[in-house]
């Protein structure tokens, strides 16, 4: 078993915990859920299966990942970040395996590739193909940074490197509960880009670069997505993912994954942040109270 601590966040996964932890024993048998307080048996699943779990109330990802850290019961070198409707191949555990209780000192970091399967179907075009992710890194080093969305751990020290071998996202959940997560994901994406502008917190956040590693260059994209005007950008951006980034290969499921999560979902974005203006105007205490009252989060918690 490997020296390393995998954290997962759950409420109401039944459906795919078990499967996620199974995937991780090959390798360790630290496993630590930060649990919403669950309604249904995921906790029951997951302490069958010898995880450790906490209970966390919700209020953002970062928050609850970072209580995460803080309040892991193992003292582990490594840790390791893992959604519950994901699952580790077992080519990657085998990677793990060999590779972890050696690594140079000076490697903090380590970057998987994550496969997303959408309706049974590996999305392989769009630019969603490889996506690499920081899901490894040592214990102390990397905290996740401070927004509503698109989180990333956030390293102190230490370079990284990759390894070959993927992760899997894959829900068992059906459409209608895939359109009400992403509804609910788009109040969190509009906190994030009115974020960039109005700065509602001084929050800890990977560097923007265009020429850095995939999270500094996804921040960077994104505060120059905040700053096309609404309702151009869901367009542009999925004529740019499907035709230019030859999403259309992805044949009939993956056409309704890139309408979508790469239109749908951001024109739901557009129309939610227009709805922000249009009630309440430009003025930043008036967005922090509409907020409040609306969607009870607090953005300058």
């Amino acid at each position: 078993m490997q020296d390393i601590t995998v954290i997962i966040l759950t409420f109401n996964e039944e459906k795919h915990i078990g499967r996620c932890i199974k995937s991780l024993l090959p390798f360790t048998d630290k496993i630590f859920i930060v649990d919403s307080f669950s309604t249904d048996k995921t906790v029951e699943i997951a302490e069958a299966l010898g995880a450790k779990v906490a209970q966390n109330p919700w209020v953002n990802y970062a928050q609850q990942f970072n209580f995460g850290i803080k309040n892991n019961p193992f003292n582990t070198k490594w840790l390791m970040r893992m959604d519950a409707d994901e699952y580790v191949l077992p080519e990657l555990a085998t990677e793990i395996n060999e590779n972890l209780t050696g690594m140079p000192a000076d490697v903090s970091g380590i970057y998987i590739k994550r496969r997303v399967i959408f309706m049974e179907k590996w999305i392989k075009q769009g630019g969603y193909y490889p996506i690499w992710l920081m899901r490894i890194w040592r214990n102390g080093h990397g905290i996740c940074e401070e927004t509503w969305m698109d989180e990333h751990i956030k390293l102190s020290e230490g370079r990284t490197i990759q390894f070959q071998h993927d992760l899997v996202d894959h829900t068992l959940n059906n459409l209608t509960w895939w359109t009400q997560k992403h509804n609910l994901y788009a109040i969190r994406e509009v906190i994030d880009l009115l974020n960039i502008k109005y700065n509602f917190k001084n929050q800890e956040t990977v560097e923007p670069n265009l020429w850095g590693t995939q999270e500094e260059r996804k921040r960077y994209l994104k505060i120059k997505y905040a700053s096309v005007p609404l309702f151009t950008r869901p367009v542009c951006y999925f004529l740019y993912r499907y035709f230019l980034k030859l999403g259309f290969l992805d044949g009939t499921k993956g056409f309704v994954w890139h309408i979508l999560q790469g239109f749908w979902y951001r024109f739901l974005v557009d129309a939610k942040m227009y709805e922000v203006y249009h009630r309440v105007g430009n003025d930043k205490k008036a967005i922090v109270e509409f907020f409040k009252s609306e969607y009870g989060k607090d953005l300058e918690q």
